[in-house]
């Protein structure tokens, strides 16, 4: 589904060459989930950037469902993304002049969906917002204003799900309810999930990890679930 090979990225600055990523390498299956974990500026927005198609690395190459988006133009990202990929960010990016059932449909209907509004009323349903379709952003509180992002990113039926920082704005329990509804869907639609998140227990969730640190690969992709197993194991 994803195969990443020695993914490289560097700026120029005044200063000189900034190298922000060198050398990542990572595989994840279809219906898998990844957390992408460091430090603040270690670069991992930057290759989140670059796994979805958005940005493009100064060497190396990135596989979505076996297309190689780095030998594209941003035409033929583009439209890899379109067909392939959804996006949930730490800002919600709702439009202000639009109901929460309108900007869930948006983007169905621009990819002229019959069922638009059909769809977008079904996934705020399965968010639980049902009540809330003909509000506007502003009369939503943050966490729901993110259940609506959540809502328009799986109502596209992506085949991947990256999500950057998903509950960086939100109090520890309404981010808690948008972590379950995230893996929720992840595992009821069979969605492909790359998170970034600097939260412990929300990586811990993940079927495996990957640690960057100063845009260096610290290690190979962990399986999360045999890393617990061993700790556990060893405390006991």
């Amino acid at each position: 589904m994803i195969e990443v090979s020695n993914i490289s990225k560097q700026v120029t600055t005044t200063e000189g060459t900034l190298t922000i990523l060198d050398g990542i390498n990572l595989s994840l299956a279809a219906g898998e989930s990844l957390a992408i974990v460091g430090p603040s500026g270690s670069g991992k927005s930057t290759l989140l950037g670059i796994l979805a198609g958005l940005d493009l690395p100064s060497s190396g190459s990135v596989k979505l469902n076996g297309q190689d988006i780095t030998a594209m133009d941003e035409e033929g990202r583009a439209a890899v993304r379109a067909k392939t990929v959804g996006f949930v960010f730490q800002s919600f990016h709702l439009l202000p002049g639009l109901t929460a059932l309108e900007n869930v449909a948006l983007p169905l209907e621009l990819q002229g969906d019959k069922e638009a509004l059909k769809t977008a009323a079904y996934y705020l349903q399965r968010v639980g917002l049902d009540h809330r379709t003909t509000h506007y952003p502003r009369q939503l509180s943050g966490g729901e204003q993110q259940r609506v992002a959540v809502a328009r990113a799986f109502a596209c039926r992506p085949v991947i799900l990256f999500a950057d920082e998903p509950t960086g704005n939100l109090d520890t329990g309404t981010g808690e309810k948008i972590n379950d509804l995230l893996f929720d869907l992840n595992k009821e639609e069979g969605t492909t999930l790359v998170l970034v998140t600097h939260e412990h227990n929300l990586a811990e969730r993940c079927g495996q990890r990957l640690e960057i640190a100063a845009g260096q690969q610290v290690a190979e992709v962990t399986d999360v679930a045999n890393v617990t197993n061993v700790t556990r194991g060893s405390a006991a």
